[in-house]
């Protein structure tokens, strides 16, 4: 067996470069949509509830396109398929800038999705497939900046354009980079023709189970907490079919002769091993760049832009330290590269578990930075260690499930964290109830101080102002429960992290980091 060392064309890095810039404005579109999903449902009249179906048409359209997109990049050529979607995407990004109402707006998003859905995994395919071994990981530090550092910066992004330009304009910002990367993948990519007879022996049943049950998983996920998740018939029914269909679907594929996706990859190690650490990945990649917007909203009052710039030290870091992962990869054993990374975004997250009522933006300058360096020393190595030889008949296979399995770990782990927020600050304020009590010296000397100052400032009665001074206690102790409970959010994170550091650590060394082009 002989390593690859050929050269690279230029035509073929700018086929990387134009693919990796679409899977980057596909994944930041996420983010920076839901940085300003409040003022988007205010312009087209949206409630807080149903407002939410914005992002979710998005994620489950997304999610059922990326299974797909191997198989039908076969079927119509991975020049005609990527093109013909990347063109899509632009034009009903600018559409849904144009919304006047929910439905409008969910119909655009969901298309948006769709066509957004295959830029992830075909930048993920073309890498393994068309960049010799020594050259992968200059290509998957590329896709690391697509799917680290485009949640991370999403924030920031979205926050300045919707405070400074309008909302619409977190679809536009679009326009500009989609036309360089079209033109890029227009000059690059190889004319080949298309396979239409594909379509006859095509795995329909697994595909219309797969399509269903993400469907309604991803459904489950997105609007469970807000519905009293099983307290929910519409929750209960959907979790049923999408357990039901799952099910069918692995069995379908285990038996199938001519799979969509090739589960059997999930039994070699460093694939299956890397895939589980890329869910555990997605839980706190996603998890705290949810987490973290909502602390600083409810707890400290900022606003989308005053966000954005905190996590700004969550994504700019990354950008300067991705670029060094293929080097680091040369010197370094890969495996070693992705522990201290996990070991990294764990304790930055740990460094959050002791929050105050305080703790704002300078607070949590050092663990954002600790964050960024971790996340940037994660995904590269852990791609190429993963992908390490993978045929390339089952490149497309390998892209949908490392793909799938990170963004369902982000649907899995915003959905858990919501409802573990929730429990904790009702367990939190039951603790702290208890111990504040009218037989308590210090609370009869807080609530008199309190009670004096209404009276100074325009209260009339001592009724009035012992009640709002009772008000004021209790909010003070629902935010402190609320603020604790945040502080265990991120315990969790950081445990999830801890899980993932010992599946790298079980990885073994591949021979090559290759796509089976070696022969």
């Amino acid at each position: 067996m002989t390593t690859q060392t050929e050269t690279v064309s230029t035509k073929t890095w700018i086929a990387v470069i134009g693919a990796n810039l679409g899977a980057f404005m596909a994944i930041l579109n996420i983010q920076i949509v839901n940085a300003s999903l409040a003022n988007v449902q205010g312009a087209i009249g949206a409630g807080i509830d149903d407002g939410g179906w914005i992002s979710t048409a998005y994620l489950v359209a997304e999610i059922v396109v990326i299974p797909l997109t191997g198989w039908l990049a076969r079927v119509f050529s991975v020049r005609r398929y990527l093109l013909v979607n990347a063109a899509l995407f632009l034009v009903f990004s600018a559409a849904c800038a144009l919304a006047q109402n929910l439905g409008q707006m969910i119909v655009l998003r969901a298309i948006q999705g769709f066509s957004g859905g295959v830029l992830i995994p075909l930048a993920f395919t073309l890498i393994i497939t068309l960049l010799p071994a020594a050259k992968q990981p200059v290509g998957l530090a590329l896709f690391a900046v697509s799917a680290t550092f485009a949640p991370a910066i999403g924030p920031t992004i979205g926050g300045y354009l919707t405070e400074n330009w309008g909302w619409e304009y977190i679809f536009y910002v679009n326009l500009v980079p989609g036309s360089v990367m079209l033109a890029m993948l227009w000059f690059s990519l190889e004319e080949k023709p298309m396979q239409l007879g594909l379509l006859r022996t095509g795995d329909w049943p697994g595909i219309a189970t797969m399509a269903i049950g993400l469907s309604a998983l991803q459904t489950v996920l997105e609007e469970g907490n807000k519905d009293d998740w099983f307290g929910s018939p519409f929750i209960v029914k959907l979790s049923i079919v999408a357990a039901v269909a799952l099910v069918l679907f692995i069995w379908i594929e285990l038996k199938s002769s001519h799979p969509l996706i090739n589960l059997h990859l999930l039994l070699r190690r460093n694939f299956g091993l890397g895939t589980l650490a890329a869910f555990l990945l997605g839980v706190a990649l996603y998890g705290s760049v949810f987490i973290l917007p909502l602390y600083l909203s409810r707890v400290q009052g900022y606003n989308s832009e005053q966000i954005g710039m905190v996590l700004a030290w969550t994504g700019l870091p990354q950008l300067m330290l991705i670029p060094l992962v293929p080097r680091l990869m040369k010197k370094f054993d890969a495996r070693l590269v992705i522990g201290v990374g996990f070991a990294l975004f764990a304790l930055s997250n740990f460094m959050n578990i002791y929050m105050t009522t305080d703790t704002a933006a300078d607070q949590l300058l050092w663990p954002n930075v600790v964050r960024a360096i971790g996340q940037a020393l994660v995904l590269a190595p852990l791609s190429a260690v993963a992908a390490a030889g993978i045929e390339r008949e089952n490149a497309g296979s390998a892209s949908a499930l490392f793909n799938m399995m990170r963004n369902l770990g982000g649907a899995i782990g915003i959905a858990g964290l919501q409802t573990f927020l929730t429990k904790r600050e009702q367990f939190h304020s039951n603790v702290l109830n208890q111990s504040v009590s009218l037989f308590d010296e210090a609370t009869r000397v807080r609530l008199y101080q309190l009670v004096q100052y209404f009276l100074q400032h325009g209260v009339t009665d001592t009724a009035t102002a012992t009640n709002k001074a009772l008000l004021a206690i209790g909010s003070r102790i629902h935010l402190q429960a609320y603020t604790m409970a945040f502080g265990d959010t991120f315990f969790v994170l950081g445990a999830a992290m801890v899980v993932a550091l010992v599946a790298a650590l079980l990885l073994k060394k591949p021979a090559q980091i290759s796509a089976g082009g070696a022969h």
